[in-house]
């Protein structure tokens, strides 16, 4: 089958950062199906896993984390899926990845893919609806908050990814106040059609700016990207007892502003499950499923802004160096 890999970490401008490769068909474990892939979407761990991720000893590194496709079979023990069946996931950063023909993913972590999308559409949601979903549900709780309480979640850094997911997935079933940050114009556009609320500048100070909108603390802070940047304001606006949650890599994040407040710290990564084949790895198949009933009613919203197509080196060349600009507004897909 067709893939594209890597067999060394190569900056995107090296003439072999991605290169066009055959490799035999997956095998399958007893829970796996075997997905034709017709779309990936690039996001930021696939850069990271290019540029510095482990390579096999036997061969090459397959990217990929973000898939829509068309089941062709199914492992002996797997019993959500039948051939024929159109699926979209996210996977696991352990196995080899969706930059292929065909890939064998674990269906507990696959679901049915949205029928009101097409394949392109579809592969923009898995890997950032299940972040979105994971840090709402999973990692901040927000189920469990108090609803005669009036809870309001900032997001910083709402126009990409996983922020364009999060703030439509907050609006449509937490009830609670959504605040994005966003700088230029038109992200500030995106995120307010996404579902936020309001939106601040996260360049100035947060608290005046929450003032400016008679709001005098947030109970969460969710952090998409450079949190170790904004330990300062996310403290001074969290209500005394809040909740933090980030995804990023900071390599240096001085919590001890948060002491004072007694604020709780949850980390959200989205291959925990499939890595550790946790007892809730069955989950992701469940909230997969629940997010293309919300994608039909039109509750979401796929976030697809690029589309280029064929999966082949150069296309993922090209949406590597998209991804890696550090302008994206929504999700570039690359599909046959």
């Amino acid at each position: 089958m067709k893939a594209v890999g890597f067999y060394q970490n190569h900056p995107i401008s090296h003439p072999q950062a991605l290169q066009d490769i055959e490799l035999p068909t997956p095998d399958l474990r007893d829970r796996d199906v075997l997905v034709e892939v017709r779309a990936v979407s690039v996001n930021p761990v696939d850069t990271k896993i290019r540029l510095g991720g482990d390579i096999p000893a036997d061969g090459a590194r397959i990217a990929g984390w973000d898939a829509a496709g068309v089941v062709r079979a199914v492992g002996p023990l797997a019993t959500h899926f039948k051939p024929g069946d159109r699926v979209w996931y996210a996977g696991d950063i352990t196995r080899p990845g969706s930059n292929s023909e065909l890939q064998a993913v674990d269906e507990r972590v696959v679901g049915q893919m949205p029928a009101s999308l097409d394949f392109a559409e579809a592969a923009s949601l898995p890997l950032t609806s299940i972040t979105a979903w994971e840090l709402l549900f999973d990692r901040l709780r927000v189920q469990t908050a108090d609803p005669t309480d009036h809870n309001v979640l900032l997001v910083v850094g709402a126009a990409g990814g996983v922020g364009s997911v999060l703030t439509q997935l907050a609006r449509a079933l937490t009830g609670m106040t959504v605040i994005g940050t966003a700088s230029r114009p038109e992200t500030r556009d995106w995120v307010s059609a996404h579902g936020a609320h309001h939106v601040i500048d996260h360049h100035h100070p947060w608290a005046p700016q929450l003032a400016e909108l008679k709001i005098a603390d947030v109970t969460h802070v969710i952090g998409l990207n450079h949190s170790a940047d904004y330990v300062a304001d996310i403290a001074a606006v969290l209500r005394p007892e809040g909740q933090f949650a980030l995804i990023d890599d900071p390599t240096d994040l001085n919590v001890g502003p948060f002491k004072t407040k007694s604020i709780s710290i949850h980390w959200e990564l989205m291959f925990t499950r499939a890595m550790f084949a946790t007892r809730t790895i069955d989950r992701q198949h469940a909230l997969l499923n629940r997010v293309a009933e919300l994608v039909d009613r039109g509750d979401l919203r796929h976030t697809m802004t690029r589309r280029i197509d064929g999966i082949n080196a150069a296309s993922l060349i090209q949406a590597h160096a998209l991804v890696e600009a550090g302008n994206m507004i929504g999700k570039v897909v690359v599909a046959n």
